[in-house]
């Protein structure tokens, strides 16, 4: 009996120490192993602190940052990135921050860049933070033989022929809100109104359509509560995130758990609905859920194995992507362009003097949105100096080599995409200034082929929307400069703030104009 005992006790006691040497090796001796590696790289940042690292300065100095109002300017990396900005101008451009007790190098060497881009099997997505994983999965995570899997089913989705037949569902979102604008004119033919619901509710309107087809009112009530869960998540990662805490019974976890069981269960019926659809012969709906199971169906019948394709759970996981990245991507591009070209009328002019150049009083084509040059260059330019995601990450699990850095295994890469973008080095001395004359001869001649424009991400997984998104984006800004002139209402406060994406944080107020056709 007593030996029994003993030999438990000694059991208790080596599992405690086991824990308790994890846990002193995850939040102290392998940061510090990772930092004197770093250092001896020549690369500098701040001492390791424990468990925190630089996370309460981050906090402190991007709250405010955040807290001042803003001038109307377009420098804004000071407001919306400052804690990198000001970690690059201490410790140099390859320098690192501290996420806790993860040390993450930042890169804004475009051959760098484009090296991280490029070797997509070394540096891979952090798996670091399950709670952001709440919101979507997918090819935006995947990794490996899956990523390569998904990619491939899903790429015919996002093939130009299967866009062309999409413009229908584009134009008939932005002809709602041409509608929906000149309702709310006065009889001087003008009007404020704030921009940015209304062009959220555009891209949530597009992606529904092109997303579900004729399921579009089911697709817009799965869009908000993906909205209601964005926002309760990032809500919860401004105030600190800490490891664990999804799994605590908090107001908050559990509406974000109920919300997930909503739109699971929603996708699910829709999903089956079409697969029932399929198996009984009917024509394949030309929207992305009916392209995507139609791909997924022809994998699995020329492999003859099931395995091949997607399961239930993916598609599910690839539909709650195409909202996330359709609409949040294509909601805030739109949004900045409007505001840049109202503080801009020489280009507003110029823009829609091509619009009804190539179009006249006709519906948008595919042929024409392509011919739109200086809507091209508008767009590049509103990406360039307000991307949608400010910064990439990616992490290594074994030692690895970028350029003439020999790096450790479990560090981590940010990518600054706002600060590359701003950068005076690589863009001039007007780097802060909108200029779109810069892509007058496209992006390879305004980077001299250089990695320092990724508004998209880059390399093979270059983001598979982004025709998508630039599509709509010419789409409705043709559309609008067609039947309206607008400027900025002297009630606009310019205040760019990240919530997923770079967004206006009060709005973005302008006074509408109807112009005679």
């Amino acid at each position: 009996m007593e030996a029994t005992y003993a030999i438990s006790a000694f059991i208790v006691l080596l599992i405690t120490l086991v824990w308790a040497w994890s846990i002193l090796n995850w939040i102290w001796l392998k940061p510090k192993k990772l930092e004197k590696l770093l250092k001896e790289q020549g690369l500098k940042g701040n001492p390791y602190r424990l468990l925190v690292g630089d996370i309460r300065d981050l906090l402190k100095i991007q709250k405010e940052a955040s807290s001042k109002p803003m001038n109307l300017s377009d420098d804004i990396v000071p407001h919306v990135f400052p804690f990198a900005q000001q970690s690059v101008a201490k410790h140099g451009k390859n320098s690192f921050i501290w996420l806790g007790p993860i040390p993450r190098v930042i890169l804004t060497d475009p051959e760098l860049v484009k090296e991280v881009f490029n070797k997509i099997y070394d540096f891979q997505k952090p798996n670091s933070n399950q709670l952001v994983r709440i919101l979507a999965t997918g090819l935006i995570v995947h990794e490996g033989e899956k990523w390569s899997k998904h990619r491939k089913i899903i790429n015919p989705a996002f093939h130009l022929e299967k866009l062309k037949m999409m413009l229908p569902a584009f134009f008939q979102s932005c002809d709602d809100l041409i509608n929906k604008w000149e309702g709310m004119l006065s009889s001087e033919g003008s009007c404020e109104v704030d921009a940015w619901p209304f062009v959220q509710k555009l891209a949530s309107d597009a992606i529904a359509r092109t997303a579900f087809g004729s399921s579009y009112e089911e697709g817009m009530r799965i869009f908000e509560l993906q909205k209601e869960q964005a926002e309760l998540t990032m809500k919860v990662l401004m105030t600190g995130y800490i490891p664990g805490w999804r799994f605590l019974p908090t107001a908050t976890n559990k509406r974000l758990k109920e919300i997930d069981r909503d739109v699971i269960a929603s996708l699910t019926d829709m999903i089956n609905k079409r697969e029932r659809e399929i198996k009984a012969g009917e024509a394949t709906k030309n929207d992305l859920l009916g392209i995507l199971l139609e791909s997924n169906h022809k994998e699995i019948k020329e492999n003859n194995n099931k395995n091949v394709g997607m399961n239930l759970d993916d598609v599910i996981q690839e539909c709650k992507l195409f909202y996330l990245a359709g609409e949040e991507t294509t909601s805030v591009l739109l949004v900045w362009t409007i505001i840049l070209l109202s503080r801009h009328p020489n280009w507003q002019a110029r823009a829609r003097e091509e619009v009804l150049q190539v179009f006249g009083n006709n519906k948008p084509d595919f042929d024409g949105l392509s011919r739109l040059k200086i809507m091209s260059m508008i767009l590049y330019e509103v990406l360039r100096l307000y991307p949608p995601i400010i910064a990439l990450s990616r992490e290594v699990e074994k030692d690895v080599k970028v350029g003439n850095l020999a790096l450790p295994g479990g560090v981590q890469f940010l990518l600054p995409v706002l600060l590359v973008h701003h950068d005076t080095i690589l863009w001039g001395d007007d780097a802060t200034v909108f200029n779109p004359e810069r892509f007058s001869e496209g992006v390879l001649k305004a980077t001299n082929g250089r990695s320092s424009f990724f508004p998209f991400g880059g390399g093979p997984r270059l983001c598979i929307g982004q025709n998508f998104t630039m599509l709509e984006a010419k789409m409705a800004i043709a559309m609008i400069l067609r039947h309206f002139s607008f400027e900025l209402s002297p009630t606009y406060a310019h205040a760019p703030t990240t919530v997923i994406t770079l967004r206006p944080k009060h709005g973005a107020q302008i006074i509408l104009r109807k112009l005679e056709m």
